[in-house]
């Protein structure tokens, strides 16, 4: 069933995000996980190129790879990409092998840690129901202290307006390499996004569900072992 539909003008969509972020659960169920998903995108000419890798968990052997196409209908605006880059998110998903559909999704992008508390991976998250983590190159908003500079240390990201609500984590994942905005989106709260994140790192800096959909979106080859 649809969430909503996609042909919204900026304020809408701002309007939009206020009414959903109160349906996001930031609370993990505790389900098994037998595979993790990532999700990543690739913008040119007008088109947003989404691509979904799944791999098994906790061993991380690629099972399938898909890409998908959709027109850029919606501008760039900071704090509303979900909305530039949902449809092809959900036109890839839609190619998913029923029998492989993740328990566990990873995005490029934010969870909570957002100025009106639903970033992507959020946004996704109520539209497929599913446990999401927002997995975040640089900071889109929240509040931390330095991270150590030791792989594995991290540090709360808090709320600007809310200085006790922890909406992240902010995990250094490799020695000498920029840290990691971990947030999460729905179904999922922060301690499991964080472990989930480390128990998915294997020598980079991203975890390999969101690397390998990085590395699928720019047209590299996914090789499935059989």
């Amino acid at each position: 069933m649809a969430l909503h539909d996609w042909t919204l003008d900026p304020g809408e969509a701002v309007a939009l995000q206020t009414q959903l972020r109160e349906r996001v659960q930031v609370q993990w169920d505790g389900r098994a996980v037998g595979k993790i998903a990532g999700i990543d995108m690739s913008l040119a000419n007008d088109r947003a190129h989404a691509a979904i890798v799944v791999f098994s968990f906790p061993d991380l052997k690629p099972l399938e790879g898909v890409t998908a196409d959709a027109p850029l209908i919606f501008p760039y605006v900071p704090g509303l990409l979900s909305f530039r880059e949902g449809p092809a998110i959900l036109a890839a998903w839609a190619k998913l092998q029923p029998s492989l559909l993740p328990d566990v999704v990873m995005i490029d992008g934010m969870g909570i840690a957002h100025p009106r508390g639903l970033g992507i991976a959020a946004h996704m998250g109520l539209w497929l129901q599913l446990p999401t983590i927002g997995v975040g190159k640089s900071r889109l908003y929240g509040r931390h202290a330095e991270v150590p500079l030791e792989p594995g240390s991290q540090v709360d990201l808090v709320d600007a307006r809310q200085k006790n609500r922890v909406i992240g984590a902010v995990l250094r994942t490799r020695l000498r390499s920029n840290p990691l905005y971990i947030s999460p989106g729905h179904l999922m709260d922060v301690p499991t996004a964080v472990e989930l994140v480390k128990q998915c790192l294997r020598g980079y800096r991203l975890p390999e569900p969101t690397r390998w959909a990085h590395k699928l979106a720019a047209g590299e080859e996914l090789r499935i072992e059989n």
